[in-house]
């Protein structure tokens, strides 16, 4: 009995350090996963969707599904309009969360929140990817200048004009400089279509 009050105390310190925590994150810790319906029977922590746990009444900021879905697709990165939405550089409020993955990667299914799924390769999906802490979760997120050049990648799929704003507020708001903005424009081959956009801003 006291082994099985150790590991739920274990398990609360684990949620607590996480924010969030799968049933898979209790194996390398030797906890049984019996202590979740436990310690949730017992209210001390809250099923907040398939397979993911929390503290009851945690504190839920505005990107709370983005910590979300980083428990879940640990090796995703958020991108695109989600991005955009976490660096507040564009008005869209977009009700998916647009999800980058390693180009042979198996796209992962997830009942809640939906995904919008993204391939990038080489050094698109290494370079410019930042972590950022949200609701106490690690969550990887393309930087602003490596966002921006992104959306003009995928122009055709966001749309130019979502682009193109982007551009503009991240410009006029000093969230990235020329150079930056440069590399990562010919890292996703977009320099060509970014040079008019750029002139026009200098």
């Amino acid at each position: 009995m006291l082994a099985m009050e150790t590991a739920t105390e274990q398990l609360i310190k684990l949620v607590r350090s996480r924010g969030l925590v799968r049933p898979r994150d209790l194996e390398p810790l030797g906890i049984p996963r019996v202590c979740l319906t436990r310690a949730v029977n017992r209210g001390e922590l809250e099923r907040i969707g398939r397979g993911l746990y929390g503290l009851p009444g945690r504190a839920i900021s505005a990107h709370g599904t983005l910590a979300e879905v980083a428990c879940r697709v640990p090796s995703g990165i958020v991108c695109l309009l989600s991005a955009l939405r976490f660096h507040d550089i564009t008005t869209q409020a977009p009700f998916e969360v647009w999800l980058a993955i390693e180009n042979k990667a198996l796209a992962p299914k997830l009942d809640y929140p939906p995904l919008r799924i993204v391939r990038f390769s080489g050094e698109a999906w290494t370079a410019g990817v930042e972590t950022h802490v949200v609701d106490g979760v690690s969550v990887r997120i393309t930087g602003v200048a490596k966002t921006v050049a992104d959306c003009f990648k995928y122009r055709n799929k966001i749309g130019l004009d979502v682009a193109l704003e982007a551009l503009r507020e991240a410009w006029r708001n000093k969230r990235m400089n020329s150079d930056e903005l440069w590399r990562y424009a010919k890292i996703c081959r977009v320099a060509n279509v970014m040079r008019p956009y750029l002139d026009s801003l200098a």
